[in-house]
């Protein structure tokens, strides 16, 4: 195979592989209490030992559709689907999946208005913001697939008042600060007043920013530093596993370790493929515009044989 395609192959698989670390890392459970106290009212102000014991089951990872008619269906044994996964297929566009979604209880005596036992959580990483499609028009499509998917898993005929609450927690790498912004639905008065009745707290938008820069760490950036550090591409290991243990007391086991080797070695892969790919660019570009090979090798501090080589194997295609 082509080294260059053999780059570009192994490059994507890489890609894929290290979205399903984040993903797999993301969804560990004491990472995840971390984020529900950061963004669902019930939880804040809660030690994330104890909100980890509300989360029911394993969080699906990337396995429950999104599509219409795929997101609620009952296993055959008639028990209930907990923690969901996460797809829809849409034609041309193959299966879209969610991230992680997941129960979790309501803590016993917290105040909700609609007095729901349990919350449907959905987590969605991103690199960054999409450039193709505005990002809240999809996260209200899921936020949307969250409720109606519940007929005749979570709630049967017409009754509407047994709808779960959902949270569909938006988490986008690259941006230029760091921010976080909750969306959700607001009664405007018009004209009178009627207190309707219904829970207009059910679907619940966050989304979450974060900048290249690792933030200090304090109450208001908690939540950001952590996920930061769990992402970054600056840090070690050693570096990411001391913040994780010794700043958000996060027992670091097996499955977090691997996780977070994992993604530090697959980035590093990725990183040195594509700046390998540039240089190849670089020196494609003097060469056509009469760059000698000498001063090419200079430029890029390759030796003039590397030069001579790349060059004869772009001639040769």
């Amino acid at each position: 195979m082509d080294k260059e395609l053999k780059n570009t192959v192994t490059s994507i698989s890489d890609k894929a592989k290290y979205d399903e670390c984040a993903k797999q890392l993301l969804a560990q459970k004491h990472i995840l209490a971390h984020i529900l106290i950061k963004t669902v009212d019930a939880f804040k102000g809660m030690n994330a030992n104890d909100v980890v014991q509300y989360i029911e089951g394993e969080p699906y990872i990337s396995t429950v559709p999104v599509e219409p008619g795929s997101t609620n269906p009952s296993p055959k044994d008639g028990t209930k689907i907990v923690g969901l996964n996460t797809e829809n297929a849409e034609i041309n566009e193959g299966m879209i999946r969610f991230d992680i979604i997941f129960y979790v209880r309501i803590p016993a005596g917290t105040d909700t208005q609609n007095a729901l036992s349990q919350i449907i959580i959905n987590i969605e990483a991103q690199k960054d913001e999409p450039t193709k499609y505005k990002i809240l028009n999809r996260a209200i499509f899921y936020i949307s697939r969250l409720i109606s998917s519940q007929k005749q898993r979570d709630f049967v005929n017409t009754n509407y008042d047994d709808i779960k609450q959902v949270y569909s927690i938006w988490v986008c790498m690259g941006m230029e600060e760091n921010t976080m912004c909750h969306i959700n639905l607001t009664k405007n008065d018009l004209i009178g007043f009627y207190d309707w009745r219904g829970d207009i707290n059910i679907p619940n938008i966050v989304m979450i920013g974060l900048s290249d820069t690792l933030p200090e760490h304090d109450e208001t950036y908690e939540l950001h530093r952590l996920l930061s550090a769990l992402f970054s591409d600056k840090l070690s290991v050693t570096e990411k596993i001391e913040i994780i243990d010794k700043e958000y007391d996060i027992p670091v086991d097996n499955d977090i370790q691997e996780g977070v080797s994992s993604m530090c070695n697959l980035g590093q892969g990725i990183e040195e493929r594509a700046t390998e790919n540039v240089t190849v660019n670089i020196i494609l570009n003097m060469y056509n515009n009469n760059f000698t090979i000498e001063q090419i090798a200079l430029a890029t501090q390759y030796n003039v044989d590397k030069v001579k080589e790349i060059i004869a194997k772009q001639k040769s295609k």
